[in-house]
């Protein structure tokens, strides 16, 4: 390591003297330290400003709010978890090859046949058109994702698959409940 004696930048005023030590490939070791300084500084700047800022991530999402009354608001969330841990239940299926297990679970608790157990018909009511049609387009791909998957077809299931995600997708990316 090299040293020279130089003022130091951070006493501008008392104008002291600092010995400062260069790594071989130039950069001083307070220059290093000074960076990771004002890094710091502006991450807790940031992380200060989210914290404590006036507006909640709720005020800054464009989403449509859509209202549902609290027990049903309720009931919509544990048919979102449980389409979730369907899907979930889907890919494990599939991972090990079992495609009509996986079907079964599609067309059970995703598929067409799967809206009365989630008391579709009384919550419609309440959504707009658009969520309405993508929830609907999630079911019927649902339905066709299973008769893919009875099949045998692994690519053509995951083919599938994907459209049951992407209405997903597109609900969630329209519309919050909160």
């Amino acid at each position: 390591m090299l040293r020279r004696i130089v003022k130091c930048p951070t006493r501008r005023v008392c104008g002291a003297l600092r010995t400062l030590e260069l790594a071989p490939h130039g950069i001083s070791v307070m220059r290093v330290n000074w960076i990771a300084m004002k890094c710091f500084f502006i991450l807790s700047t940031l992380i200060f400003s989210i914290c404590f800022s006036e507006t909640s991530v709720a005020d800054a999402d464009s989403r449509q709010l859509v209202q549902f009354p609290g027990m049903m608001q309720q009931h919509m969330l544990m048919n979102m978890r449980d389409h979730l841990a369907a899907i979930n239940e889907i890919l494990e299926d599939m991972a090990k090859g079992q495609l009509d297990g996986a079907a079964e679970v599609a067309e059970s608790r995703l598929g067409m046949s799967s809206l009365e157990s989630h008391g579709a018909s009384h919550m419609a009511r309440f959504m707009p058109e658009g969520m309405r049609n993508a929830g609907n387009d999630m079911h019927r791909a649902a339905s066709q994702f299973a008769l893919k998957a009875q099949e045998g077809d692994a690519l053509a299931a995951y083919g599938a698959l994907s459209e049951i995600t992407s209405a997903c997708v597109a609900c969630h990316s329209a519309y919050r409940i909160r």
